[in-house]
């Protein structure tokens, strides 16, 4: 059992880092730091520095910024492309060996095989940031680009919420990923209809 929430742990922030880099990172950092919730592993203590989460914040201040603002926050999602699944990796690597309040002894498999760890991170962070990516046009074109500030405070209080809960209660991350497979399904659904009625339409004109 412990494993399992282990992974699901790494899973939830690993996911939380395809909607924002810098949150699980600034959450593990932090409670790591000023709390007993989570106890990093002398490999990943460089996340409780200072200095370390001042820098982190600071990024973090501009990803909030440049992901809010139509347009920008497209191009930001692409330099975001290695820095997102970066994180995702870190991330999951440093929680799934660490102490938390519901895994006391993190189990050997994830202890001595930490590069796998961090590739299951990058991928899994990269598959959430790749569907962020493809359905933030489709709600700048359907909103005008009003939405893009609500969306992504949205997606940030989700990455938020789910870094804590993948530290404390790292069950309901399943729940989380669910919800948020299925806000990415509908929207890419509703981007794939809109192309087709606008094919439709261009087809209709030229006749």
């Amino acid at each position: 059992m412990g494993a399992v929430l282990e992974a699901l742990t790494g899973t939830g922030l690993a996911a939380s880092a395809g909607l924002n880099a810098y949150i699980p990172l600034l959450v593990v950092g932090l409670l790591g730091r000023y709390t007993d919730l989570i106890t990093v592993p002398a490999g990943w203590s460089w996340l409780t520095n200072g200095w370390v989460l001042a820098i982190i914040g600071l990024l973090f201040a501009v990803e909030v910024v440049a992901d809010k603002i139509p347009a920008l926050d497209s191009v930001n999602d692409v330099l975001q492309t290695v820095v997102r699944p970066t994180s995702g990796g870190l991330v999951f690597a440093a929680s799934a060996t660490s102490e938390t309040v519901t895994v006391s002894d993190p189990s050997a498999f994830f202890s001595d095989n930490r590069w796998v760890l961090v590739v299951v991170g990058v991928l899994i962070s990269l598959s959430v940031h790749g569907a962020k990516s493809l359905s933030r046009p489709v709600i700048n074109t359907m909103t005008l680009g009003f939405g893009a500030p609500v969306v992504s405070t949205i997606e940030d209080t989700t990455s938020a919420v789910m870094s804590v809960i993948a530290i404390v209660l790292p069950i309901l991350v399943l729940l989380f990923l669910l919800v948020l497979v299925l806000g990415f399904w509908w929207l890419l659904r509703r981007r794939a209809r809109r192309r087709a009625l606008r094919s439709a339409a261009s087809a209709g004109a030229r006749w």
